[in-house]
């Protein structure tokens, strides 16, 4: 029973893992096209880091809870775009856009998103296990 519970837990950290990551890209796809007048102000893309944290009283790995060691900013430069009309272009008429890819962001999300159902079924399974072995045992 104790394994069942585990999973829980480890299905659990996944789940607020995802979520963490979703709301990441949603934060990257919101902010892909905005412009700043220097490569300084302009948006830059986020990752969640991931770590896999064994519980002190599960040495043995039956469970190994998913966490979230932080939040990476991207190191990727800003594009910079001749844009002399735009109201946050700079003297030189440029203005700077995130270095982040539309594409990748919509990939990692439907990935996210997968996860978070995954583990969702198998929260939905092991609850049904326990239920089914608490029927058993009151059977008995």
């Amino acid at each position: 029973m104790s394994d069942l519970f585990n999973l829980f837990n480890t299905s659990a950290s996944a789940l607020t893992a995802q979520s963490a990551r979703l709301n990441t890209v949603s934060s990257n796809l919101a902010n892909a096209n905005t412009a700043a007048g220097s490569a300084e102000e302009a948006y830059r893309g986020k990752h969640v880091l991931f770590q896999a944290a064994m519980d002190q009283a599960n040495r043995d790995g039956t469970a190994t809870p998913v966490r979230v060691a932080g939040i990476e900013e991207s190191d990727a430069e800003p594009q910079m775009h001749y844009e002399p009309h735009h109201p946050k272009a700079n003297d030189d008429g440029y203005i700077f856009r995130p270095a982040v890819s539309v594409v990748e962001e919509m990939a990692n999300m439907m990935s996210a998103s997968r996860n978070y159902e995954a583990n969702v079924e198998v929260m939905d399974t092991t609850r049904q296990l326990m239920m089914r072995t608490l029927q058993m045992g009151g059977q008995g």
